[in-house]
């Protein structure tokens, strides 16, 4: 890969092509993505999200102010975790690039009576708030789809406060003999034939497990944290790393 280049899956591709690739696989996959989820993990995708809104224990009492951007969050699982922990007293901005991933998400937060959530339209690498504007920002199963992930990074540094969390919950890489192969089997065989079968789009599917592995691993992306400015950066396996919850906070 040259310096002027990055990955969709594991075709090498401009980082301006790559972000509209990426817009494409999820306006395909948005109506069925969180139904996909479910099959692919097993059901282990709610454990893996709970665990991080766990890790962030958002205040219950509402005394103090705790705004919490989710970028990547389009169909609203993190924002509505975080709503729920914290008795609906936090006030979430759900962003996402993706128009259908927002949409989907709008008429999920209708139906639960969420009306203090807000949808943004919004890249990741170019935020649109102001300095220091929020207590933590958490992404969830999207920063691999960022065309330059370093300055998605920087990106969150600056739009937190100082001492204000950084969580990231993003697939990672296995590393346990046997356990390695059969999640390779499963990864490219079966879950682009779940793709076709429920979301009639195979090659999407293809492309987001390409993505998980050319991601890179847990202490490559520690310290791609680190050079972002984050202090006290460390990780937590899931599931035998096929899951890794990062987190870092900003002094």
């Amino acid at each position: 890969m040259t310096d002027n280049s990055t990955s969709f899956g594991f075709r090498e591709v401009n980082p301006g092509e790559k972000q509209g690739l990426v817009d494409s696989v999820f306006h395909s996959v948005a109506g069925r993505y969180d139904l996909m989820n479910d099959l692919m993990s097993g059901g282990l995708h709610r454990l893996w999200k709970d665990a991080m809104v766990s890790r962030l224990a958002p205040p219950r009492s509402g005394r103090r102010p705790f705004k919490v951007l989710d970028m990547a969050g389009g169909t609203g699982d993190i924002a509505f975790r975080i709503a729920e922990r914290s008795n609906r007293t936090a006030d979430i901005t759900v962003a996402d690039i993706n128009s259908s991933m927002l949409e989907v998400g709008r008429e999920r937060a209708r139906a639960r009576g969420l009306d203090r959530l807000e949808f943004v339209e919004a890249n990741a690498e170019n935020l649109p708030w102001a300095d220091a504007s929020f207590e933590a920002y958490t992404i969830a199963f999207g920063i691999r789809n960022v065309p330059q992930i370093d300055k998605a990074l920087s990106e969150a540094f600056r739009v937190l406060k100082p001492g204000g969390r950084f969580l990231c919950l993003e697939f990672s890489h296995v590393d346990a003999p046997v356990a390695d192969k059969v999640y390779d089997l499963y990864s490219f065989h079966l879950v682009p034939k779940i793709g076709r079968v429920v979301a009639k789009d195979e090659e999407s599917y293809r492309y987001l497990v390409e993505s998980i592995r050319r991601f890179p691993d847990q202490e490559r992306f520690k310290a791609m944290i680190e050079a972002a400015g984050f202090s006290r950066v460390g990780y937590t396996n899931m599931t035998l790393g096929v899951v890794a919850l990062h987190v870092g906070v900003k002094i």
